[in-house]
């Protein structure tokens, strides 16, 4: 939706909340960035020089990366030199007038800067403080560097992927550092919800670890239960059947009947109704039992026939089921299109890049326009504006100095510091 329109503008429910967004690569950054979605200012905190580590990864439109832009959508940058007296007068200005603090260094990073959590507990209690590391910051493992598939692999997700007798295999996406990145907005949101009523701040704690096992569905509990380690299935479910991939007439397609009503109208989508009344397949614990030939017996019906016939046929009788669509068909989905999920972002240079946009429906957001490419900010970008706004009412921001301090601010150790990150 155009923000310009005569419809009426809606900024979202985190209008008026500002984030300090210290974090790089993707775990804090994904989570800043539903944040800004949401209608919160997103502050981003950046080495002068260099800034969030994915600057440099690719693809490149020239030299802007299509990866921070992906990420970084609609925040500001500045850049901070801690070490400088007028920086860190600046740092705590912006601490005074913000809500949370974002930040995905190895604990004890942000301490070491003079801006640890325990020391804002006592100089801005109404932060809302959110930490986002590969082991959380308690633990035996809490010092170690935890990549996303650091935690894939010990997280068990990895076991749990990929064909049986087959290797482990990563999952596709970053999911360790997507699942912490939303375990971290849901904390954030909560306790600015708590906020809201007792007027302090709190502190998030969120480990990647914690979240690939809270990700693991009934992986745990089935252990438990059974004693026999649950381990890869390739494409079906373990504990529901049919539910995975059958081959038709010109390539695999997707089928998944969670009950039993579904399954009797999968057989007459297929035209075979006598299938349901198999003794072998009257329940699904029967037909996970007996998944080979259940397989088998629907494959000797959806060959017969190209996909889309039978993908037709089964959305006319309510059973769920898909292409598997490759990435490049995405772009033209009409639902996703439909829900304005294909968007457009854009660094320095003209050209911008599509990527999906915010999942997160409310009636008091406008949409963003699909066709208006949403900023992605170059380095440092705002800090002219953000000292103009924080430090000259109090007669403390020279602009003539401005030009001598960004000269001698090539390199900054102490964030450096955090350069062998807690996440990836």
């Amino acid at each position: 939706m155009d923000p310009t329109s005569d419809t009426e503008y809606k900024p979202g429910p985190l209008d008026g909340v500002t984030i300090l967004d210290f974090s790089r690569v993707l775990s804090g950054p994904y989570c800043t960035m539903i944040l800004a979605d949401l209608g919160a200012r997103v502050i981003k905190i950046e080495r002068f020089g260099t800034g969030d580590d994915t600057r440099a990864f690719g693809p490149f439109i020239e030299d802007d990366s299509a990866y921070f832009m992906c990420f970084n959508r609609g925040k500001e940058s500045i850049s901070l030199d801690i070490k400088s007296p007028r920086d860190r007068e600046l740092l705590e200005r912006l601490l005074d007038t913000s809500d949370v603090v974002v930040e995905n260094f190895r604990p004890g990073v942000m301490k070491r800067l003079g801006y640890g959590p325990e020391r804002l507990a006592k100089t801005h209690p109404h932060i809302v403080y959110a930490s986002i590391s590969g082991f959380g910051h308690s633990g035996p493992y809490s010092e170690l560097p935890g990549y996303d598939m650091v935690v894939q692999a010990m997280g068990g997700i990895m076991g749990l992927t990929g064909w049986p007798n087959a290797e482990p295999a990563r999952v596709g996406t970053s999911f360790g550092d997507l699942g912490a990145a939303l375990f971290g907005v849901i904390g954030i949101l909560a306790s600015l919800y708590s906020r809201s009523r007792d007027a302090q701040g709190a502190r998030i704690d969120i480990g990647m670890l914690d979240c690939q096992a809270a990700l693991l569905e009934t992986a745990l509990a089935r252990y438990d239960v059974e004693g026999v380690v649950p381990t890869r299935t390739g494409d079906n479910h373990p504990s529901l059947a049919p539910f995975e991939t059958f081959m038709a007439e010109d390539g695999k397609f997707v089928i998944c009947t969670g009950n039993d009503t579904l399954f009797l109208l999968m057989a007459d989508a297929l035209g075979s109704p006598l299938l349901a009344l198999k003794p072998e397949f009257l329940t699904n614990d029967l037909r996970v039992q007996n998944r080979v030939q259940l397989v088998k017996d629907v494959e000797a019906i959806t060959k017969t026939r190209p996909m889309q016939h039978w993908i037709d046929a089964l959305n006319d009788e309510g059973v769920p089921c898909a292409p598997i669509n490759t990435i490049d068909k995405l772009f033209d989905h009409p639902q996703l299109l439909a829900r304005d999920m294909i968007i457009k972002v854009q660094g320095e240079h003209d050209r911008p890049v599509r990527t999906a946009g915010n999942p997160i429906k409310l009636s008091n957001l406008t949409e963003f326009d699909p066709e208006v490419p949403i900023k992605a900010p170059m380095l440092n970008e705002h800090r002219e504006a953000i000292l103009d706004e924080l430090m000259a009412s109090h007669g403390a921001y020279d602009p003539i100095a401005k030009a001598q301090n960004d000269n001698h601010h090539a390199d900054q150790p102490e964030l450096h510091e955090a350069v062998a990150p807690a996440v990836h």
